[in-house]
């Protein structure tokens, strides 16, 4: 997953270190922060609630609006939720149910905050290790890349955790006030979805 990286990068919109930052630092206050942290945080607080999980789910994956944004979460989310259902994390499998007849979808912050809560990780945990695995996903993606060499995403990494802590200190919004705002990245992944050659999903 590149998160829209791979178009950006073929169009010569990110290319450098400077770049990859200031791309991350906008998917950290622009996507993560206002959608994928309420929906996170709800699922942690609601984990035994499924009824309400799915109905979360349904709306992430509704306002999702590029395809290959949608099908990535699902894949991550459903990809860690049967890592939980074959280690028996409660839970988990009865979830799984939901998504196959269809009442679910399995979207990456949802399924994470259902089985962090079935953990019992504290919910100012969930949102750190939720905001690194987004950060350091797109930052080995920019590696992969070749935009950033392994020191210089490690020093990103360093800098954006101040954009994560200055975040996650901040009231989580209600899921009913769920958004996102990063229309040069949308446009990107719907880009991306007619490239004749590529190494990335999205």
């Amino acid at each position: 997953m590149s998160g829209g990286l791979e178009a950006l990068a073929a169009d010569g919109l990110v290319i450098a270190q400077k770049d990859v930052e200031s791309f991350l630092t906008g998917q950290l206050r622009c996507r993560w922060a206002p959608f994928e942290r309420p929906s996170l945080v709800f699922a942690m607080r609601h984990f035994s609630d499924h009824t309400a999980l799915a109905e979360v789910d349904r709306q992430l994956h509704a306002q999702s609006l590029a395809a290959e944004a949608r099908d990535g979460s699902v894949r991550t989310g459903r990809a860690l939720l049967r890592v939980h259902a074959d280690m028996k994390t409660d839970g988990a499998a009865e979830y799984q149910k939901l998504i196959k007849a269809g009442v679910a979808r399995g979207h990456n912050s949802v399924v994470q905050g259902l089985v962090w809560g079935k953990l019992g990780i504290a919910e100012n945990i969930g949102e750190l290790a939720s905001a690194h695995a987004f950060s350091v996903g797109l930052l080995g993606a920019s590696i992969r890349l070749g935009l950033v060499g392994h020191t210089e995403a490690q020093s990103i990494l360093t800098r954006v955790h101040e954009v994560i802590l200055t975040s996650t200190r901040q009231p989580c919004l209600p899921v009913d006030n769920i958004s996102s705002f990063s229309p040069q990245q949308e446009i990107g992944l719907m880009r991306h979805e007619k490239f004749s050659s590529r190494l990335f999903f999205n």
